[in-house]
């Protein structure tokens, strides 16, 4: 039950505070790294708490589950939301402590010390079974949450529902603390040995890359292959089925069969990180990346199983375990970003799994490779690791060399790329005429585009990519500027390509959550600089900027935070649509970008439009390869009435698409599953 609740919780509380933070992957992250420090914490109490005399242990344990019952429910509060957008990654953490801290440590804690407990009452060493029968509640949990529970109920009633839940376990694991106080009594006839620093390391080592591994390989795929929708509950589930296996029973983990898969793994892993496998199917790249994360946790679970010390350390050994971790996940979510310029941490990852297998079965006498006739393949492992660690270096420098910039935050990569359009041979030494120039500049973060900019001088300043003149926003801005001179908002930067509509007498403002995109926008393409409009920019999250603000009584708002994969969902609902239209004048006109391969976002935002009484039109705009234009779908929407005084929105477009049942999306309730394609 303590390892259901600590996975319900975990998507339940980043699903509340995700909008406060730009709802960006990253936030995820360290939610991750929050609940592994917590573990961390709860093990180590779990720990300590053993120095304790047995009837102490019982009633101190009773007494912080009854204390922790104070802080429900789990909800956080409005004053916690982050002033600006200044280190995010700390206060997401001090977010989470204030709000569920106390109740996820005691969850954390009751795995280790009621298998401690049990092991006192008892002979044998079976009790670390109780650890895979916890990785399968946590497992229940993950897989639960997203298919039965998010649809169904809002997160208000979620917390709620939690908090009655926790307070059932909390009841429950007391009178267990209380009642079993007396069992305690068992003493063995002599103290087992302590295991040696070589064992102890690798109870640190092992988990720290699965760890890293898992981290590193979520970030990979959702970044740099596909970001689909939920994606990260695979590689969290494989890694969890791991642990579940491995401390199941040892007939789970063949040794040498595992040997041989985690080499093919291994290679297959590095070689897919190569550029030249870009144009593989993403389905087939991320069967790849998860079959591998698999062998490779099974292979980290499997030898730390192997490792599992008599019962009587059982607490020391699961507290080094949850110590890696935490080492391994704030390397890929804390450290990563600040000494990397690109998503390399997988390549590291990768390499330090490599070294494992050298210094698991170097010093172990049960290893295959002790064997007379496995001497040849030690020394051919031991080149092929390097081989591997080698190559992944060489790709990681690569990589960096294939972009014109690459930089990097807490928001993702940035990477900038000069390139041509199609049907275009500009050979070395060449000088074509400026008309023939089809250069441009494109930005990027992982696989989502930020917009790209021509750098020949005669198409330097024609809207690109989502923006042309014939995409939603484009005939919006076309039609209301017959009027007089507009005021624009943009939720989202990009490169600033918006800014070229703008007219003398014009004012843009742009808000976006990202400084590094600011400064690249700024920096690297000229959007904003030819702009003959008067542009500002507002840093931090749209949302959160334009709550402090008065109404801006602007003529336009396009929203555009979420195009191609990603979608900050906390842009979407009825009440930030409300927020939008305070900001708009009676004849304005809120633009809101729906373009997305996985998710059908049409019926969103038109079921927001019929709750606030709004006309919807969409505004779909096919692709031109040679102009670098790519298919885009807009939702324009406006009071009632207002788009029969534009006659270009009514021939462009056709009314938004409200006959698929989408429940309304609130702050308190948006469920993926009923808008994927």
């Amino acid at each position: 039950m303590s390892a259901f609740l600590m996975f319900q919780v975990e998507p339940l509380v980043a699903k509340l505070i995700l909008p406060w933070f730009g709802g960006v992957a990253a936030v995820w992250l360290v939610c991750l790294l929050f609940f592994q420090l917590a573990l961390l914490l709860g093990y180590l109490y779990a720990h300590l708490l053993r120095h304790f005399a047995q009837r102490t242990q019982g009633w101190l344990h009773a007494g912080l589950l009854a204390a922790s019952l104070l802080v429900l429910p789990i909800l956080p509060k409005e004053s916690l939301k982050p002033p600006g957008p200044e280190h995010p990654a700390l206060h997401i953490l001090w977010v989470l402590a204030l709000t569920v801290g106390f109740p996820f440590f005691l969850l954390c804690a009751t795995s280790p010390l009621l298998q401690a407990w049990l092991a006192s009452t008892r002979e044998e060493s079976g009790v670390y079974r109780f650890y895979a029968l916890s990785n399968a509640g946590s497992l229940l949990g993950l897989l639960s949450y997203p298919t039965l529970v998010e649809p169904r109920w809002s997160t208000v009633r979620q917390g709620w529902g939690w908090s009655l839940g926790y307070a059932t376990f909390a009841l429950a694991c007391g009178v267990i603390a209380v009642s079993q106080r007396g069992a305690f009594a068992r003493s063995l006839a002599a103290p087992p040995t302590p295991s040696d620093w070589h064992a102890r390391a690798l109870w640190t080592a092992l988990p720290a890359c699965s760890s890293a591994l898992l981290l590193a390989l979520t970030n990979h795929i959702s970044q740099n292959i596909a970001a689909v929708p939920l994606l990260w509950v695979i590689p969290l589930s494989l890694y969890m089925l791991s642990f579940i296996l491995c401390f199941e029973s040892s007939r789970w983990y063949p040794r040498t069969v595992l040997l041989r898969l985690l080499g093919v793994a291994l290679g297959g892993m590095a070689y897919a990180l190569s550029l030249s496998l870009g144009a593989l199917p993403f389905w087939l790249m991320i069967a790849l990346f998860c079959v591998g994360l698999f062998v490779c946790c099974m292979f980290c679970h499997g030898e730390l199983a192997r490792l599992k010390p008599d019962p009587a350390q059982l607490t020391s050994f699961y507290f080094l375990s949850s110590l890696g971790s935490v080492a391994g996940a704030a390397f890929v979510a804390i450290l990563a970003p600040q000494i990397f310029s690109g998503f390399y941490e997988l390549h590291v990852g990768l390499a330090f799994c490599a070294l494992l297998i050298i210094l698991v079965h170097r010093r172990d006498p049960a290893s295959p490779f002790h064997r007379a006739g496995w001497r040849p393949a030690w020394w051919v492992t031991n080149a092929l690791v390097a081989l591997l660690i080698v190559s992944v270096f060489v790709l990681s420098r690569d990589e960096s060399k294939e972009s014109k910039r690459m930089v990097r935050n807490f928001y993702g990569v940035l990477r900038e790329s000069d390139e041509a359009a199609p049907n275009v041979v500009l050979l070395k030494g060449d000088s074509p005429m400026e008309h023939d120039d089809l250069r441009f500049r494109r930005l990027t973060n992982g696989t989502i585009s930020h917009g790209l900019q021509f750098l020949a001088p005669s198409r330097r300043d024609q809207p690109t990519s989502y923006y042309s003149r014939n995409s939603g926003v484009g005939v919006a801005l076309r039609s209301l500027g017959t009027r007089r001179a507009l005021r624009v908002g943009v939720v989202g930067l990009g490169v600033g390509t918006i800014a070229a509509y703008g007219r003398p007498g014009d004012n843009y403002t742009f808000y976006d959550i990202n400084p590094l995109v600011v400064k690249l926008a700024q920096q690297d393409f000229r959007f904003l600089r030819d702009s003959k409009a008067h542009v500002a920019i507002e840093l931090g999250d749209a949302r959160l900027t334009l709550e402090r603000q008065p109404p801006q009584h602007l003529d336009l708002l396009a929203v555009d935070a979420f195009s191609s994969d990603s979608i900050p969902v906390h842009l979407l609902t009825v009440e930030a649509l409300q927020l939008y239209f305070r900001h708009l004048r009676a004849d304005g006109i809120l633009a809101v970008h729906v373009s997305n391969r996985y998710l059908h976002l049409e019926p969103v935002v038109a079921a927001a439009a019929v709750k606030l009484g709004k006309d919807a039109v969409l505004i779909v705009n096919p692709d031109d390869d040679v102009k670098e234009i790519f298919l885009s779908r807009w939702v324009l929407l406006a009071n009632r009435g207002l788009f029969s005084e534009l006659p270009d929105i009514e021939k462009a477009g056709k009314p938004a698409d409200g006959s698929t049942r989408v429940k309304l999306w609130t702050d308190a309730y948006s469920s993926l599953f009923a808008v994927m394609k």
